[in-house]
């Protein structure tokens, strides 16, 4: 069940990845993706696009998130919940003995 929301996970990585890098860049610091618009009514207007892309990337993010949390949830299942105080305590030996106090002899 692991290896199936692994590979679901790694998809959806791959999928979020793609969709970020296919869209177009908004952001005029640099002189670049301002890009002109073209002419005509295509199939899908510039504006429809974006709109399209920025739903698929937020669809794939959530669905990233949710796949992210079930393989954590996976992984802790099988191990029951130890403090470190109690790991520290069970591994340090106790002394022998108490102080020892010096005789004069």
């Amino acid at each position: 069940m692991e290896t199936l929301v692994l590979t679901i996970h790694i998809l959806i990585a791959l999928g979020l990845v793609g969709s970020v890098l296919l869209q177009r860049s908004e952001g005029g610091g640099l002189g670049i993706g301002g890009g002109g618009g073209g002419g005509g009514g295509g199939f899908m207007t510039a504006r429809g696009t974006a709109n399209l892309m920025t739903r698929v990337t937020a669809v794939l993010a959530a669905c990233f998130f949710a796949t992210s949390i079930i393989l954590a949830i996976m992984a802790g299942a099988g191990t029951e919940s130890v403090s470190i105080v109690d790991e520290v305590i069970n591994e340090t030996p106790a002394p022998a003995s108490g102080p020892t106090v010096p005789t004069d002899q």
